[in-house]
């Protein structure tokens, strides 16, 4: 298929857009933009330089992708970029910006959906198959893993981790990190319990939700999981824990000896 480009849409000399990629109206491509097969850039959407993304990826109308990082000290002129994955779906008012260090990568895996007027600042980095709910919005130098679901108008401090298949509650203010499986959230936020649906979705069930349930607790209680059986899970756990935190961990809800039980 021959690229479907409209005649109203500008593309610069030096954007390279694979075959069967489709434009629409007014929308925007800059130079040294890379843009994979399958692609669609929906009407009045914007990809500014050094943007780089794979394959199947859905830009609805108004989304803006690469544009300056958020960041007084940044130089226009460093080379630095925004690198996408495969099957993203961006809606409509999304934004994500480039990193801030020369030759360094703002982060977006594959798979993933982002509701409208989400954003993704400088140097974040999305795990596979993550969704952002409408209006999230989360700081520069934020890790999200595989799997996440950050509910609407979610937001989170620069530098903090939300671990893979956790989930965050709508409105939740996050300034600390989030321990993978675990869903979070209040004022102040908390770790309340494990993702028990995502993780009944994702196939996590039986005995390996089991040693993960036997997880919580023991780190609810600040102990070890050392002696834990190694599942898949809690490999990832351990690994995750083992990363110095810049932010610290948000704490647990406490519950009355009979809601433990």
């Amino acid at each position: 298929m021959a690229k479907l480009i409209h005649p109203t849409a500008y593309i610069a000399d030096k954007a390279h857009l694979a075959d069967d990629v489709i434009v629409g109206p007014f929308a925007v491509i800059e130079d040294d933009v890379q843009i994979g097969p399958g692609c669609q850039i929906g009407a009045h959407a914007v990809v500014q330089r050094y943007v780089k993304m794979g394959s199947g990826n859905v830009l609805h109308p108004h989304a803006v992708l690469g544009d300056l990082p958020q960041d007084l000290g940044f130089k226009p002129e460093t080379v630095t970029w925004l690198a996408i994955g495969d099957n993203n779906v961006f809606r409509e008012g999304f934004t994500a910006h480039r990193a801030t260090k020369e030759k360094g990568e703002t982060r977006i895996g594959s798979g993933c959906y982002f509701m409208n007027n989400s954003h993704v600042a400088h140097d974040c980095v999305i795990g596979d198959n993550t969704i952002f709910a409408n209006n999230v919005a989360i700081g520069g130098h934020v890790e999200v893993g595989h799997k996440v679901f950050m509910g609407g108008s979610v937001v989170a401090h620069q530098f903090c981790r939300i671990g893979a298949y956790a989930i965050v509650q709508g409105t939740t203010g996050l300034n600390m990190d989030v321990i993978p499986f675990m869903l979070i959230g209040g004022r102040p936020a908390r770790h309340y319990r494990l993702n028990t649906i995502g993780l009944r979705r994702a196939g996590i069930t039986g005995d390996r939700y089991k040693v993960l349930e036997t997880a919580f607790r023991l780190l609810k209680k600040k102990k070890s999981i050392d002696e834990l059986e190694e599942t898949e899970e809690i490999l990832l756990l351990k690994e995750w824990l083992s990363v110095k935190s810049k932010r610290g961990l948000h704490g647990f809800v406490e519950l009355s000896r009979a809601e433990e039980r």
